[in-house]
């Protein structure tokens, strides 16, 4: 502990930090990295499978029927222009008079993309192994994978071409790369995270979506890390987990890091507590904002808040598909095919638009912007036009009837029914304090050292969706605390994380739109967002690797033969309780 006291954070990091990978995954992106490093790799959380059951891109885990109702449409309309009035532009329907720029343009095929990464194109992606013999690495089996099918089109005739018959497949295609699969190509595209739970539905089973999840983790740890099977042994993980996921969830996905992939040793945290150790805090009410959920939870002195929790069903993405009706209503889009439900690099494309272009401000938002068209397997047409209203869709954290209900199915509630989980004969029992535990770590001593013996036990309640805006989540949670000087503290310091954190105009945006959500009766007048030490996109990750280097070797570790054997460590009276508070006694580290 006086080693602790006097190193420099980036020395621990440095010395513990080479073999502990942090493991932080989301539902649209997942961030992997060792700990020692000082940014993870952000990668698409995503795989697509050769398959020889469709005939173009198949989108397993979409809802197809995406049709909205009369009374959706009017509510949008009228979130809208609550919005336009806010922000001083003209209502939905409302025509911009003389306007100086037009519109609409033309395509532009040979438009110069020099120096704006904003306007390149993406490319399709090249879903052939082109060398049989040294496209793969003995080590990786994902790899091997790769190369199980021929494409044999003209077999036994006298093709002039005859390097078509050998020409492979790849069996599995993971991250970005299976985003840009054209849509008429055999693949099958599975998400196997979608709104911050496991994708589980009827026609995407767990074991399909836990086998997709072992083999994506796998790619990413022999092609980005260079892990390999051999060296798995040497390495432990920190599994940084959002809020929203549910005890079984994590203990599946633990056996995956245990099990399958084979690491030494494993131990959770969640995003909520782990964000405020990356940005070196202690107290805060914690906003990540992904890409398809936004959680609010409040952390007290390195302890998370259970009941203060709140789930909003809506993200980034949704700010995108916004971004795509707005400019449509408006009619500002090109006439090219965009559907984000049968072609993902449209989405990609619509997010780079909304980080480009989208931020909150009065006054009109206008932008001369590039927009792409990608038609089947044909190369990128290039539509230079005039997007605006674009400071409407970020409005939408706020009024969320603009972004519309969920167009996927939530996973079956019933499936988190696990009469398997090890909680069932240990939820309200009273655990005794074993005899060679210290004083210091015996509960109701604040020294938080993250002990399996001293956790609180709370009863499981389901994690409710809130069908409220972000400022009136922030408030409730806050105020849920139910001490005015927590209250105070909290609301000053509001910390903003996930990739929707950078959007402009955000910060003020929140502080007076908070401001106004509180009570009247409320003796609050001072609302504050604290400003990241950390990109926020990945300050999670970060402090999952500081919690994961300071709590090295103690007891909050599982390991991988315990797991294995049944998740019991025996003789110590140790279990696997709620994942969700595993960390509830985290030890403390300022980031000074």
């Amino acid at each position: 502990m006086d080693y602790l006291k006097t190193v420099v954070p980036s020395q621990l990091l440095s010395e513990r930090g080479s073999n502990l990978v942090v493991i932080n995954p989301g539902s649209a992106n997942i961030r992997v990295g060792l700990a020692k490093q000082d940014s993870p790799f952000i990668i698409p959380h995503c795989i697509a499978r050769r398959t020889t059951q469709f005939s173009k891109l198949n989108v397993q885990d979409q809802l197809l029927n995406s049709q909205l109702t009369t009374a959706q449409h009017m509510e949008r309309e009228k979130a809208y222009d609550v919005i336009a009035s806010l922000l001083k532009i003209p209502f939905l329907d409302e025509e911009v008079a003389n306007s100086s720029v037009p519109r609409k343009m033309g395509r532009v095929d040979g438009y110069n993309l020099q120096n704006t990464r904003k306007d390149v194109a993406f490319t399709w992606t090249d879903i052939h192994v082109k060398d049989i013999h040294s496209s793969v690495a003995p080590e990786s089996s994902m790899d091997k994978s790769f190369i199980n099918e021929s494409l044999v089109q003209h077999e036994g005739t006298d093709s002039k071409e005859p390097t078509l018959t050998k020409r492979k497949f790849r069996a599995v295609i993971c991250g970005e790369e299976a985003l840009r699969i054209s849509p008429t190509e055999p693949y099958c595209l599975r998400r196997p995270i979608r709104r911050g739970h496991l994708n589980i539905s009827q026609h995407y089973p767990m074991q399909q979506v836990l086998e997709d999840l072992h083999a994506l983790w796998d790619w990413i740890l022999s092609d980005k890390l260079h892990i390999s099977h051999q060296e798995r042994s040497l390495y432990s993980a920190i599994l940084v987990v959002p809020e929203t996921f549910d005890n079984r969830e994590i203990k599946e996905i633990l056996s995956i890091l245990l099990r399958d992939l084979c690491f030494s040793s494993a131990v959770v945290h969640q995003e909520g507590l782990a964000a405020v150790f990356g940005n070196g805090l202690s107290t805060a009410c914690v906003v990540n904002m992904g890409a398809q959920v936004t959680s609010v939870i409040c952390i007290e002195d390195g302890v998370a808040l259970p009941n203060t929790e709140k789930t909003l069903p809506f993200g980034g993405e949704d700010i995108s598909r916004c971004l795509l009706w707005t400019q449509r209503h408006h009619q500002t889009w090109p006439q090219i095919r965009t559907d984000i439900l049968t072609k993902p690099i449209d989405l990609l494309m619509l997010n780079r638009l909304k980080v480009s272009y989208c931020e909150i401000k009065e006054g009109e938002v206008d932008a001369i912007a590039v927009v792409h068209s990608y038609e089947d397997a044909m190369p990128p047409g290039s539509h230079k036009t005039r997007l605006t209203a674009l400071n409407v869709p970020p409005m939408g954290l706020f009024y969320p009837t603009l972004l519309i209900p969920d167009l996927y199915p939530p996973p079956p509630r019933s499936w988190f029914h696990d009469y398997e989980d090890m909680l069932e004969d240990t939820w309200h029992v009273e655990f005794p304090r074993r005899p060679d535990m210290p004083d210091g770590l015996y509960p109701g001593i604040n020294v938080g050292l993250p002990m399996w013996d001293n956790y609180p036990i709370f009863s499981m309640k389901p994690k409710k969706e809130e069908k409220v805006g972000l400022a009136e989540a922030i408030t409730s949670s806050i105020l849920s605390t139910g001490r005015i000087d927590l209250q105070r503290k909290l609301f000053c310091s509001i910390q903003l994380i996930g990739g929707v954190a950078l959007t402009g105009g955000l910060i003020p945006a929140v502080e007076e739109r908070v401001l106004h959500a509180i009570p009247s009766n409320e003796a609050i007048d001072t609302v504050e967002v604290l400003q990241s030490r950390t990109n926020p996109t990945f300050v999670s990750w970060k402090g999952g690797a500081i919690l994961g280097v300071l709590d090295f070797g103690r007891d909050a570790w599982i390991h991988r033969e315990d797991w294995t054997r049944n998740g019991i460590h025996i003789g110590s009276g140790r279990k696997y309780k709620d994942s969700y508070f595993l960390q509830a006694q985290a030890m403390c580290y300022i980031n000074s």
